[in-house]
């Protein structure tokens, strides 16, 4: 199927900013967003006019508990020392039912955060995003602040053997994808922030496999995993 008619690109493109396209349909999407230039170029438009329509809305700041509740859910942090031991072992049975719930999650909180108009005296808020395997794992927990990227790698990350794994920042406007740096293997990294973060609306965020070093060509090699962007 030509996915770069204009037929295809707009329907493809409204789904997306709306939140409507989901499972293997928006991972496929988001493929695309990072080989193709138009696809680019399409999602730029409709956010730009889908935006419009929501710029009146009052903002809403969610509570911190959020967060927190996140990074519990996905194992990043301990549980409260009140819960029991059953709890704990319904928690993690339930932990990759939850993780396969995400996505759409996140998908209507983007979508909410798009139509919203953005606060002009406060800081920005975090942003965070989590990098999904094949099976819907969790692989890493990638938060966005005012000045660096943080990144934590999980334990169900299994890196290949002289490979490394490069993060890229897809824009809506269609510019080429922008290298922030290598991700870690393991424990937690700090990246440096892209100016261009304050500067163009974030398709989402891609994962590339490359050789030792990172990409030779400046353009990712082999994109392995799409992540979007979430504000809290």
């Amino acid at each position: 199927m030509n996915y770069l008619t204009e037929e295809r690109k707009n329907s493809l493109s409204s789904e997306y900013v709306l939140g409507t396209l989901h499972g293997r349909a928006r991972l496929r999407y988001q493929s695309l967003l990072v080989a193709h230039r138009p696809m680019r170029q399409a999602l730029w438009r409709w956010e730009k006019h889908l935006n419009a329509l929501g710029a009146a809305l009052p903002e809403q700041t969610p509570d911190p508990s959020v967060w927190e509740r996140i990074q519990q859910r996905l194992g990043f942090v301990a549980e409260p020392n009140n819960v029991t031991s059953l709890d704990a072992k319904r928690a993690a049975a339930n932990r990759w039912r939850w993780l396969a719930a995400a996505a759409s999650i996140a998908a209507i909180a983007l979508a909410v955060v798009l139509m919203r108009q953005p606060p002009v005296t406060p800081p920005a808020p975090s942003q965070v995003a989590v990098v999904q395997g094949s099976a819907a794992e969790a692989l890493w927990l990638i938060e966005l602040t005012e000045s660096n990227i943080q990144i934590q790698a999980t334990s169900q990350f299994a890196p290949l053997p002289d490979k490394d794994y490069e993060l890229w920042l897809v824009a809506a406007d269609g510019r080429a994808p922008v290298s922030l740096g290598l991700l870690p293997e393991s424990g937690r990294a700090s990246l440096a922030r892209d100016p261009l973060f304050d500067r163009v609306d974030v398709a989402a965020l891609a994962v590339s496999l490359e050789p030792p070093g990172g990409s030779p060509t400046g353009s990712p090699t082999e994109v392995l995993y799409t992540a979007q962007l979430v504000t809290l």
